[in-house]
């Protein structure tokens, strides 16, 4: 993973550059997002992989794929995008498309100067209570933030924020968990 990792990571920053002095990023964004999660599954990359097919026939194969799903920029209709295509395939490189698109939403977060956020909590949070985890997170950051919340019963309380290399526990469940290794010394 961390191989695959590295290597995406000029094939993101290639294709964040091409997208920025475009000012097409969300474009990009979206194209990559739903081409990552295509990407992400095992068969179709063995597929992909099978050395009876050209990378012409791969192109073709999955610009269709694309066109169907969405993709409107990898699906042959741009240039720019059905080049990058290419050359990923030329390269072997398909496989790391997940972690291009991964990369390059990492790219475009530091260029808005934005993060994403994930709240889990035990229940789920008013809008009131979200705007607030908002401000105080925009406040602590310098960023902008966007806010995603998920809901996990096992916390039994508080919640959990991942925002960035940001880790903050407020769950009960991690107070617990350090009340009881406090007891056990």
């Amino acid at each position: 993973m961390a191989d695959n990792i590295t290597v995406a990571r000029p094939y993101a920053q290639a294709v964040f550059e091409i997208a920025n002095e475009a000012g097409s990023l969300g474009p990009w964004s979206e194209s990559l997002a739903i081409a990552g999660q295509l990407l992400s599954d095992k068969g179709l990359v063995e597929y992909l992989g099978n050395p009876a097919f050209s990378d012409e026939q791969r192109v073709e194969f999955l610009t269709g794929l694309f066109a169907k799903a969405g993709v409107s920029l990898l699906d042959g209709s741009d240039t720019k995008g059905s080049n990058f295509l290419k050359l990923l395939l030329e390269n072997g490189r398909a496989a790391v498309l997940p972690e291009v698109s991964t990369h390059f939403e990492a790219l475009k977060a530091k260029v808005e100067n934005s993060v994403d956020a994930v709240v889990t909590s035990a229940t789920g949070l008013s809008s009131e209570q979200v705007g607030e985890i908002a401000a105080a997170l925009k406040k602590r950051l310098g960023r902008d933030v966007r806010i995603e919340t998920e809901i996990d019963e096992n916390l039994i309380g508080g919640a959990v924020i991942r925002a960035g290399d940001v880790v903050i526990d407020g769950s009960l469940r991690a107070r617990l968990e350090g009340l009881a290794t406090a007891l056990i010394k």
